[in-house]
């Protein structure tokens, strides 16, 4: 190393900020994410899963700053099938996110955990857990009396197996 090289190129630079971005989201989303990847590696953990879902699609880099597209991060990746979200809507109690349980789908069962989160743009994370359900439409309620979709960074949802060995892929929800 006599004569290091670190040419600290443009293409450089917006790597690192992505990275950044990424570490920080990470961090930000609170253990949720070592829930959303259950299905790993012994050499992988839930931080190495995120960051290589994310790192190359989840950052937009088109305007002076990369910032990252909540429609394109995942914060759960795994074999199940991806819960259909209907709906989501604010209500006096809280957000409330309709879904269909598709029980008729193989590798879905009534007693699948449903986890829907909302991070608010003051950095908050509030978060609901429900069995899947038997009837063809179902609804999670993340309590949050008086919460206006403004107030909302991001919305997710995805399911796991009852064991918590295996999950879905997140769903990016769109609260009106």
């Amino acid at each position: 190393a006599f004569n290091p090289r670190n040419a600290n190129t443009s293409s450089q630079k917006i790597q690192r900020a992505c990275f950044k971005l990424i570490l920080e989201e990470y961090h930000s989303l609170g253990g949720i994410t070592k829930v959303g990847f259950p299905e790993k590696t012994v050499n992988k953990s839930s931080y190495n899963l995120f960051v290589q879902a994310n790192l190359p699609g989840a950052v937009n880099t088109t305007g002076a700053l990369p910032v990252i597209d909540y429609s394109k991060l995942q914060v759960a990746k795994g074999s199940l099938p991806n819960v259909v979200v209907a709906s989501a809507t604010t209500t006096a109690t809280g957000i409330n996110v309709s879904y269909r349980t598709n029980l008729q789908i193989p590798m879905v069962a009534a007693t699948d955990e449903v986890v829907a989160f909302a991070k608010t743009k003051i950095g908050e994370m509030l978060i609901a857990r429900q069995p899947r359900g038997i009837i063809a439409m179902n609804t999670i309620l993340i309590s949050s009396p008086g919460i206006a979709p403004d107030d909302v960074e991001c919305c997710y949802v995805f399911v796991l197996s009852n064991d918590g060995k295996k999950a879905s892929k997140s769903v990016y929800t769109v609260i009106d």
